[in-house]
């Protein structure tokens, strides 16, 4: 049996689905003669558009934007849709899928809307974008298939946005309408086994790649469905990179290796994308590859390389309400699995206690990340959050198991031109009287902006030697104490 008697074993042959009003008086019917005429020969191969001219980036070409286009494409797509079988579609080869597609749709243009008045690179389009919508997400496919693309943002149906290089743009690329926005947040809430709703109107998931998406509908969404999709690279970025692109000298690096291998515990600060996770990931490649690591995250999106590696995230309540699993869950059981280190991708809520507990019981060396704009605000938050847990704690007992459980504090942030650095590494020393003590290590001074708009400062060391040197000799950990002379290690952007 062939492709073709495969995918479409068990459909019944479904009428073409009506066009838009406007569409049967600018598509003539076809003639007798055309019924007979022989089928054209297929090009499996699909040519990438031309290059559009810099006049056509300013506007969507009017044609291929206008109402008569999007309502040939959602009747052929639903055409294709009834013809094919497809529950197919997880079994066959992708090559395959791709190729009996794209004879299905040229058939269906042919015999039904030979008379549409698409060119050669419409026509190609048409096919790429039905191609997506059978077998990805729609408009959002080739964003998604963009390594320069790190922020896919959707406002609503009509209006997408896309951040390259830390700066957003609006694309020319739209939805039909809500509810086809609405069934591509359902394909992909639901591969992870997760539901959007009335009832439950907002959701966190995650793409195959392991992107992180949330998903926010009415009524809480007042102009529709809006989808952020944060993506992450195939590649994982390593320490390497992050030199490279300025957010971190060598010698931070090499401080920052020297305490993920000597076991302190790290908490990484930063606001909504500036790289949290991303650091997290790199800082995990310094965990060697013979010990245990459990992760804890309420959407997985870790990327780490090691072997030995269990991977835990929350489950939300069912429709009754019932069966929710929360972060506090999955670290109270963490602890009963023998981890010897301990990922706890974000610090949220309540088990912030639960956190501390595991850095101050024998699990040495956890990692987690918090949303905070500065060191002292980030133990600030973990106060707060640790007070969610209900426990009847003293603000000052608090701040002392605060105190012996942080060893180290990362600071990132976003900048105004989009670029993101290490703005801060401070060590947690201790308690004076009923405050917190920390000491800055090395950190990030902003001196201007350049002409072009680019952030211009430096990275400085402050000349303190820090006390967990002495714990890193002790593990085994050899560290040049020349690296903690006070200078600057490198300056960024020029003059302002």
């Amino acid at each position: 049996m062939d492709l073709a008697a495969r995918l479409n074993r068990g459909r019944r042959p479904a009428p073409a689905a009506p066009l838009a009003p406007q569409a049967p008086s600018q598509i003539p019917p076809r003639s007798a003669s055309e019924d007979l005429e022989a089928p054209k020969p297929l090009l499996v191969e699909i040519p990438p558009p031309p290059k559009p001219e810099p006049s056509e980036l300013k506007a969507p070409a009017a044609n291929v934007q206008s109402a008569q286009y999007y309502a040939i494409k959602t009747a052929v797509h639903d055409r294709l849709v009834n013809l094919l079988d497809l529950s197919l579609l997880d079994t066959l080869p992708e090559a395959e899928i791709n190729t009996e597609i794209a004879r299905m749709v040229e058939s269906i243009l042919r015999e039904e809307y030979s008379h549409a008045p698409f060119n050669s690179a419409e026509r190609s389009r048409l096919l790429q974008e039905i191609r997506d919508e059978v077998l990805g997400l729609g408009p959002l496919e080739p964003f998604v298939r963009d390594p320069t693309v790190s922020d896919i943002l959707v406002n609503s149906y009509r209006q997408i946005y896309v951040e390259r290089k830390g700066k957003l743009a609006l694309t020319d690329a739209r939805f039909q309408d809500n509810d086809h926005l609405r069934k591509i947040i359902d394909r992909i809430v639901s591969k992870v086994g997760r539901r959007v709703d009335e009832s439950q109107p907002m959701v966190d998931a995650r793409l195959e790649d392991g992107s992180r998406v949330n998903a926010i509908i009415p009524p809480l969404a007042i102009d529709g469905p809006a989808l952020s999709i944060r993506k992450f690279s195939r590649d994982p970025l390593e320490l390497e990179d992050l030199m490279a692109f300025g957010a971190l000298t060598p010698e931070l690096g090499q401080v920052m290796q020297a305490v993920v291998k000597s076991r302190l515990n790290v908490l990484i600060s930063g606001g909504t994308g500036s790289g949290k996770t991303t650091l997290l990931n790199v800082l995990s490649r310094f965990i060697p590859s013979d010990e245990r690591i459990v992760t804890i995250e309420d959407a997985a999106e870790l990327q780490l390389k090691q072997e030995h590696v269990v991977r835990l995230e929350t489950r939300p309540a069912n429709i009754e309400g019932r069966g929710q699993i929360t972060q506090r869950h999955l670290v109270v059981n963490c602890l009963r699995m023998r981890p010897d280190r301990i990922i706890l991708g974000e610090c949220r809520g309540s088990e912030a206690l639960d956190m501390l507990q595991a850095m101050n019981t024998g699990h040495d060396g956890s990692l987690t990340t918090i949303h905070a704009n500065s060191p002292r605000d980030a133990l600030m938050r973990l106060e707060t959050l640790v007070s969610m847990a209900g426990m009847n704690i003293s603000q000052e007992s608090m701040r002392r198991y605060i105190a012996s459980a942080v060893d180290v504090i990362i600071q990132a942030r976003r900048l105004m031109d989009g670029t993101r650095k290490i703005t801060s590494f401070q060590e947690v020393t201790g308690m004076e009287g009923d405050m917190i003590t920390m000491q800055e290590i090395f950190a990030f001074e902003q001196t201007g902006v350049t002409q072009r708009g680019k952030v211009a400062g430096r990275f400085v060391s402050r000349g303190v030697r820090p006390k967990f040197s002495e714990q890193l000799q002790a593990r085994g950990v050899e560290m040049d104490e020349r690296l903690f002379g006070q200078r600057v290690l490198a300056s960024v952007g020029g003059e302002a």
